[in-house]
């Protein structure tokens, strides 16, 4: 059983994003519908999956939810209120919702010790005194399974899958409702895979947060889903338990991702 609230964290209404490409007449620009009337809603205490090939739209979603990319049509509502666009409103959605990129390298600033990576946002935000920090550092540091040593070097200097789990750890570090994560185990061996899978169910159990888990894999997602959307073409097809999409799919689309080759996580 999930512990919800009533009021989900993210309420997204008829969502659309409209790309403008740079192809077509000066006045009359060709445009690709990323996102196409997409419903969506996550709570805390659940994880949600969202399943779908390349190109399908689920990485702009995430955007969306985020708050790094505004909707052409449709309301975001955050805990039962609509999203402003103040700058004020987005720092309170930042601390609320959290994100895990899809690639720990790109993501973790190169020329930062962890140390500073993990307390920057807690600076930023006016958070606790210096040692105060530190402290709530060193205890996330220990709860995504690293050592305090892993503080005082670069990213280059640890592994993938260490620097996934700094990745992770920034984003508890501000205490979000929610975590995004976008493809958060595609960069990474598949030997390392099942490590970061469990520990994101484990901090889900830990915490009671809640978790909104991208990937073109089925297979993945349905191992730490409680439901799942299936996305293409800008849109969402399907939606249900896990076990319901994989017992009784009802799109053609989503058989379609069932019968491809199963992976490894």
């Amino acid at each position: 059983m999930t512990n919800q609230t009533d009021v989900p964290v993210l309420d997204l209404r008829d969502i659309h994003v409209v790309h403008r490409l740079r192809t077509g007449k000066l006045l009359k620009p060709d445009t690709i519908r990323a996102v196409n009337g997409v419903n969506f809603t996550v709570s805390r205490g659940e994880v949600v999956g969202i399943v779908g090939e390349s190109g399908c739209g689920k990485s702009t979603l995430a955007r969306v939810m985020v708050g790094l990319q505004k909707p052409t049509e449709g309301k975001v509502f955050f805990k039962g209120e609509p999203l402003g666009s103040s700058r004020a409103a987005r720092k309170v959605l930042g601390r609320s919702v959290s994100v895990v990129f899809q690639d720990p390298a790109t993501a973790l600033n190169p020329r930062m010790v962890v140390r500073d990576q993990l307390i920057d946002p807690l600076r930023v935000h006016g958070i606790g005194s210096p040692k105060e920090r530190l402290e709530k550092v060193r205890d996330l540091l220990h709860m995504v399974g690293l050592p305090q040593s892993a503080l005082d070097v670069l990213p280059r200097q640890i592994s993938g899958g260490q620097r996934q789990r700094v990745a992770i750890a920034r984003s508890l570090v501000l205490d979000p409702d929610i975590i995004v994560a976008d493809e958060p185990t595609s960069a990474l061996d598949v030997s390392v895979r099942a490590q970061v899978l469990n520990l994101l169910t484990d901090l889900k159990a830990t915490l009671g947060l809640g978790l909104v888990f991208i990937s073109h894999d089925i297979n993945t997602v349905r191992y730490v889903s409680d439901r799942i959307a299936v996305m293409n073409s800008g849109r969402v097809v399907e939606t249900g338990s896990a076990e319901e999409i994989f017992a009784n799919p009802k799109d053609e689309y989503t058989r379609t991702l069932l019968s491809a080759t199963p992976s490894l996580l």
